[in-house]
């Protein structure tokens, strides 16, 4: 569900003084922030923000498409390690490896 039009978008406080901060001093190395609810503004674009994923700051480069969705969008918070393999399906299904009935 969206946020009310109302109440306008959230924006973390800390993150917008950090990121109006590098705007003014034209600093370029990335903002470490721990706000991942925080929408994505137009001032925000073309700065590099490292966004916690619970384990390290991904860095995730802001362009224009990326407006009016969420920082935690684009840092997962889960790594998939593939399927189980073969060796381990046959064990359970016989020698192929494939389920058959």
């Amino acid at each position: 569900m969206s946020r009310s039009l109302k109440k306008g978008p959230y924006l973390d406080e800390n993150l917008m003084k950090k990121v109006n901060n590098a705007l003014n001093t034209g600093d370029r190395k990335p903002i470490k922030t721990w706000a991942r609810a925080s929408t994505i503004t137009p001032e925000m674009v073309g700065l590099t923000i490292a966004v916690h994923n619970g384990q390290k700051h991904e860095e995730v480069l802001i362009v224009e498409s990326m407006i009016g969705h969420r920082l935690g969008e684009f840092a997962l918070t889960r790594k998939f390690k593939g399927h189980a393999k073969k060796g381990k399906l046959s064990k359970v299904y016989g020698s192929s490896g494939r389920f058959e009935e």
